[in-house]
């Protein structure tokens, strides 16, 4: 990712979302994404484009409003046509990930991943090919697509606020000086702890979150919610209401200075104005990954600022410095930036050539295909893994 926004600064959407891609494939299916160009990452975010803009529309609403309204044919409910080859594609993209990673069960040639466990479950669990490849698909997708939008919002905020990219900066160089930051740091970088939460909560991927159903009749502020009934979280509305967070359209780190939880604690904690964010969701239902979200998403933050200056592009014509929108967002269920004009910057040739200097260094750890020869022992995932 660090070499992308080095060579490649003005792609940094593209980068991004490779990073996160190649975090969640290798976690499920056992393989990096090594590039921005690889077919099967263009063919995977695509998809979730399509399905975000999809199930975020006008139309879509009016059929959870009238379902009857979903049994109309599809000529006269294109969305229905338009769906059913999304998911098509969506199937026969996942489905041909699951069985590649199943093959390399059988010839010892896949790695440690998601996948290996669950070809070793289908027999005991019964789960077809069909089922277990959309199992680990909807892996993929809720740890690229929801982590790659919170990132490029992170870096619209710092473009939007410099004054917050300088303090993080020199947390960092206090800390870390010449060299990377690495997840040893986390307890001694608590304003990059605190961007991270900021982040979450400022732009935190899916608005409504995921629907949920009571399962017993309910009683709310004077409301009778029948059980079955979908229940919506307005997560958007809770992260920017003024009387839980002050001026929440600032992009302001300090709120969660003294925050010392994880998402995890924060989640289950049974005070629920001690709650940092709800970007993972709340109830029994909350997002399984986000133990790893946090993680990859402090790594993100941090390696970045310590290497990269955010400045605002400058219009060509007035020479005035272009200020993103925070307000101009992607249609469909995801809080995600349109695309912004910026200029990233490595903050010094020094921090340039380290990168360059880790990705040599990474590079002989890999295959021709871009591919771990075998997997370093900090990326093979375990339940315990505890960082001091």
């Amino acid at each position: 990712m660090l070499l992308g926004f080095l060579q490649n600064p003005s792609d940094f959407i593209s980068h991004l979302r490779r990073y996160t891609a190649s975090l969640s494939t290798q976690m499920t299916f056992g393989f990096r994404t090594p590039s921005i160009h690889d077919p099967r990452f263009k063919e995977a975010f695509d998809i979730f484009d399509r399905s975000s803009k999809l199930i975020g529309s006008r139309t879509a609403a009016l059929l959870d409003v009238v379902p009857v309204l979903r049994y109309l044919p599809a000529s006269l409910l294109p969305i229905k046509k338009e769906g059913k080859a999304i998911h098509r594609r969506e199937m026969e993209l996942f489905r041909g990930l699951f069985i590649r990673a199943k093959q390399g069960t059988r010839d010892g040639t896949t790695k440690p991943c998601v996948c290996f466990d669950l070809v070793k479950m289908q027999k005991e669990e019964e789960l077809s090919d069909e089922l277990a490849a959309y199992f680990a698909g909807s892996l993929l997708q809720a740890g690229s697509e929801t982590t790659s939008s919170v990132l490029v919002g992170f870096v619209q905020a710092m473009v939007i606020f410099p004054d917050v990219a300088k303090t993080a900066q020199m947390e960092l160089d206090r800390v870390c000086g010449d060299r990377m930051p690495d997840l040893n740091d986390v307890p001694n970088l608590p304003y990059i702890r605190a961007c991270a939460k900021e982040t979450l909560r400022w732009m935190p991927g899916f608005i409504l979150g995921i629907p949920h159903a009571v399962t017993q009749d309910d009683m709310y502020m004077g409301y009778r919610i029948p059980r079955g009934s979908t229940v919506i979280m307005n997560v958007w509305a809770v992260h920017n209401d003024p009387k839980r967070h002050l001026i929440p359209w600032r992009f302001e780190p300090m709120r969660y200075i003294d925050d010392q939880q994880t998402s995890i604690d924060a989640a289950n904690n049974p005070d629920v104005t001690k709650r940092d964010h709800f970007a993972f969701g709340a109830g029994r239902r909350k997002c399984q990954g986000m133990h790893i979200a946090d993680r990859s998403i402090f790594l993100a933050i941090s390696r970045l600022l310590w290497a990269f200056d955010f400045n605002r592009a400058t219009d060509p014509e007035t020479g005035e410095e272009i200020i993103p929108d925070m307000n101009d967002l992607a249609e469909g269920i995801m809080a995600l930036p349109n695309p912004f004009p910026s200029d990233i910057q490595p903050r010094s040739p020094g921090k340039a050539a380290v990168i360059q200097e880790k990705w040599t260094e990474v590079s002989k750890l890999l295959n021709e295909e871009q591919q771990w020869e075998v997997v370093p022992e900090g990326l093979i995932w375990k339940d315990e893994q505890v960082f001091e």
